[in-house]
This record gives structure tokens, sequence and C-alpha cells, in this order.
């Protein structure tokens, strides 16, 4: 398909041809016309719009240029040749690589990785780079995620935090890795894949507005409205009373069998022999060995996962007039050594 539109003028018949026939390559590809993401320079491919929505960010905001496989609208990945962005085979250089054939994936198992399969290892290299030449306490990557914690924090708005950044480079000695701008900081996280969901809640927590309930306005329980409700008692539509942000574990647990050290730590606890008879890890206990005999499928593969459900209240700016307030749901890892646990 030809891109070369992606580079016309924003007021040319080109540019103009050039978006309709994207956006009907993507509902065609993804059969959908209100859930596709939207590669405008800002959104870059995060966010998830309708077709109409989509339309405009593209013509108000431009399209993400270095977006070159359309991989989130259909468009099949291509395997790159470049030589530099190989993963090494030996130990000592490939702490971050994939371990597809030691778990037996495919290659549609990397499908919530991105674009790029590589691109991951890619951004944990850049966890290697320190953030100015001879810096020993941050890295390019942890100081990256630190700056945007703070931005979330307070509140900071993307032209402020641009400008930060922008100051922060200058601050620095030459030669320091500190992205540019807000744009080059979020394609530099959105590659680490986490993603998350937002779904619409009942403010009474009969229910959430998926599936079957997608597209109604009111609880089927208690009836109350989806929407939030004004000062001035109207209802404002599309503005949803209460919000559940949801982060899908499976993306995460493929992540964890991303590293070679990680993989082998997450089969720890078949390997491990018990001296002493005392119980030192979960892997002792009742509970888990009652799981393998009820289920001795599950039980007799290392690799499956066995997960901890844990919530609790939490305050998350430490601010105790604050009314907002979090209940997070928590899966814990029991796999790992009692040493290494991951969340």
């Amino acid at each position: 398909m030809d891109k070369s539109w992606m580079h016309s003028d924003r007021r040319s018949k080109a540019y103009e041809f050039g978006v309709e026939a994207f956006l009907n390559f993507a509902v065609e590809n993804l059969l959908t016309t209100t859930h596709i993401r939207c590669p405008c320079v800002k959104c870059v491919n995060l966010k998830v719009f309708g077709v109409g929505i989509i339309r405009d960010h593209v013509y108000f905001n431009g399209i993400d240029q270095s977006y070159k496989n359309w991989t989130f609208h259909g468009e099949p990945w291509e395997a790159t040749t470049n030589a530099s962005r190989n993963v090494e085979e030996d130990d000592s250089h490939s702490r971050y690589s994939f371990v597809s054939e030691e778990i037996d994936m495919d290659d549609n198992d990397f499908g919530d990785f991105g674009s790029d399969p590589y691109e991951f290892a890619n951004v944990i290299g850049d966890g290697d780079q320190p953030v100015y030449p001879g810096c020993r306490k941050y890295m390019k990557l942890s100081a990256l995620v630190k700056l945007y914690n703070l931005k979330a924090k307070h509140g900071m708005s993307d032209v402020c935090f641009t400008e930060l950044l922008i100051l922060q480079g200058d601050l620095l000695p030459e030669g320091n890795t500190i992205p540019t701008s807000m744009y080059e900081a979020k394609k530099t996280l959105c590659a680490l894949g986490l993603s998350y969901e937002k779904m619409h809640a009942c403010l009474n927590d009969c229910i959430l507005y998926r599936k079957e309930y997608e597209d109604s306005t009111n609880c089927p329980t208690c009836g109350i409205s989806r929407w939030k409700q004004g000062k001035d008692s109207i209802l404002k539509e599309g503005v949803p009373a209460k919000v559940v942000w949801y982060f899908p574990p499976i993306p995460r647990f493929k992540r964890m069998f991303q590293s070679h050290e990680t993989a082998k730590s997450l089969t720890w606890h078949a390997a491990r022999k018990s001296i002493d008879g005392q119980m030192s890890h979960p892997a002792d206990s009742p509970s888990w060995k009652l799981l393998d005999d009820k289920w001795p499928e599950f039980g007799n593969e290392p690799r499956n996962l066995r997960l901890a459900l844990s919530s609790d209240g939490f305050n998350p700016h430490s601010s105790l007039s604050s009314r907002y307030s979090c209940w997070p749901v928590i899966l814990v890892t029991y796999n790992l050594p009692r040493w290494h646990t991951l969340f």
C-alpha cells in the first residue's frame, strides 16, 4: 500500500485520500469502527477511538510518520534484517533475549508486545545506558520513569513536561540521553508494552459496562445512571460516574518469560530440594500440594504460574486530607524464589 501520503501536506488532496484509504484499511482488517488505535503524533497508538475521532486527530495533529508498518491496524509484521538489532544467543549477552524455544511459544504469543518483538529488548538495553557519560546513579530508562511519575503526580501538562525535558537536557553534560520532547518520552515508554484498560462501572459497584452491558446507560441491577451527575443535578452524558482501571495480566506473564534469568527463576520451585523438612517456600505448603493432586496435569508443568490474590486500599499521594483513594487488586507470583517476587 502507498504510504507516501504520510509525508504530504495535511491540506493536500494526497493526504486526504491517504487518510481515507488508511481508515478503510483499518476497518476492513479490524472489523470495527469504534475500537481503533489512533496513530496521530499525540496518541501514538496508545489510545482507542472511533473512526470519526481518529480522522480528526490525524488531520489536526498529523500522523506519526515513524509508524511505517501498520501492525496495529491489520498489517502483518515485517521482520527486520538490521544486524544491530539481533539478540545474542550467548548467555552473557542475552539477559533480556527471548526464550521462545525454551517455553514453546510461537510467533502469535508475542502479539501483545507491539509491532516489533525486539523493541522491548532494545528499550531494556536503554536501561544500561547512563543518563550522561560517567553517571552511575541513574540510567536512561529509570530516569525517564521517575520524571514521568513526577508528571503524573503533579498533573503537568504535556507542554510543561516537554519544556522540563529540554531544560534537563541543557543542564546535564553533553552526550546525555534524556529525550527532548514528550513525544519521544511517550514513544520510549510505549515500547514497554504494559497496557491498561479503563472500564465504566456502576456507581454502586453492581456491574462493569462491558460485554452484554457495553451499550447500557443504566445499571440493570440498581437502575442508577451510568453517567456522572453534575452539581446542577443534570447528567453529563459521556462522562462515566465510576471508572475501573484494569491491567491485563497475560501480557505481563509473557513479559516475565522474555528474560532467560527470570524464566529460570519461574521454575526454581521445581528444581529446589527441601533439606531440613521445614516450609521455606509456598511449594512446601499443603495448599500447593493439594492443587497438584487435584489437577495433576497443571501441577506437572513447573512453568505454570501459581498466583496469590491480594487487595487493600491506599492513599496514592500520602495526603490524608485527600478524598481520592484506590483499591488495587494485586496478583503475587509464587513460582519465584522467596528473595525475588514479582507482582
